[in-house]
C-alpha cells in the first residue's frame, strides 16, 4: 500500500468521523429546539384540545336538551288532547259558559298565555280573551249554536269592533255551526280566523290552532257536504 493512498483514506475516514459529529451535534440541537418549542407550545395545545373538547360536549349537550325537551312538549302535548277532547256531540250539549271555558281550554293547550273567559252580559263581544304563543293579544268570540244555524255577517261585523274595543292584534270566532257565504267573506277580507265546526273538531283533536289559520276561509265542504249535514242535523 503507497503512503498516498494511506493518507486518503485517513483524509476519507477523518472527513467521515467530522460529518458523524457534526449530525450528532445537529440533533442534539434539534432535540433543545423541539423540547424548548414543546415547553411553550404545551400550554396551547392543550388548551386548545380542551377548548375543543368543551364545545363538542357543549353541542351534544344542546342537541340532548332540545330532543328531550321536544319529546317533552309532544308527550305533554298529547296528555293535554286526550284529557280535554270532547266529542262535537257532547259539546253541542254544553251551556254557553262551558263552551267558553272548553275554548279556552283550547288555546291554553296551544301554548296561548293570559287567557281568560270573559264572556258575560254586556262583554263588548268577547268571550274569550288572552294572547298567542307569539305574544300578540286575541279576542275570542264563542257560539255554540245548533249545527243548522248559520253565523251571520253582522254577528262577524259584531267581532271586528269588539277587536277595536280591546285592542286586539287577532280576531277568532269560533262556533259549532257555519258560517254563511257573505260572513265568511267578511272573516276573510278583515283578517278575521273564523273556526267552524269542522275545523272545530280538528282543533279538538290535536290541531294547533296556529294551523288552523292557514284553512280560514277554505270554504266548509262541497253540495255532498253540505247534502251529508243537512241528512244529519236536519
Amino acid at each position: 500500500m503507497s503512503a498516498r493512498g494511506a493518507k486518503r483514506r485517513t483524509s476519507r475516514r477523518r472527513h467521515g468521523d467530522v460529518r458523524l459529529v457534526a449530525g450528532a451535534v445537529g440533533g442534539v440541537a434539534v432535540l433543545g429546539v423541539l423540547t424548548a418549542s414543546w415547553t411553550l407550545i404545551w400550554p396551547y395545545l392543550v388548551g386548545a384540545l380542551a377548548a375543543g373538547a368543551a364545545t363538542a360536549g357543549g353541542w351534544w349537550w344542546r342537541k340532548t336538551d332540545r330532543l328531550l325537551r321536544g319529546g317533552d312538549r309532544r308527550w305533554r302535548h298529547e296528555d293535554a288532547v286526550r284529557a280535554g277532547r270532547r266529542t262535537l256531540a257532547e259539546v253541542d250539549l254544553m251551556e254557553a259558559e262551558d263552551f267558553e271555558e272548553f275554548v279556552a281550554g283550547l288555546c291554553r293547550r296551544d301554548g296561548c298565555t293570559e287567557v281568560r273567559r270573559v264572556g258575560r252580559t254586556h262583554d263588548n263581544g268577547a268571550d274569550v280573551r288572552g294572547r298567542l304563543p307569539d305574544g300578540r293579544t286575541m279576542v275570542v268570540q264563542c257560539k255554540r249554536y245548533n249545527p243548522k244555524r248559520k253565523i251571520s255577517n253582522s254577528e262577524v261585523r259584531n267581532l271586528l269592533g269588539s277587536r277595536v274595543h280591546f285592542g286586539a292584534d287577532v280576531a277568532i270566532f269560533v262556533t259549532t255551526a257555519y258560517f254563511s257565504g257573505p260572513a265568511e267573506s267578511c272573516a276573510v277580507d278583515n283578517d278575521v280566523l273564523a273556526v267552524h265546526r269542522d275545523h272545530l273538531g280538528l282543533w279538538n283533536n290535536g290541531v294547533a290552532l296556529s294551523a288552523l289559520a292557514a284553512l280560514n276561509g277554505s270554504g266548509q265542504g262541497d253540495r255532498r257536504h253540505r247534502a251529508r249535514r243537512k241528512k244529519t242535523y236536519g
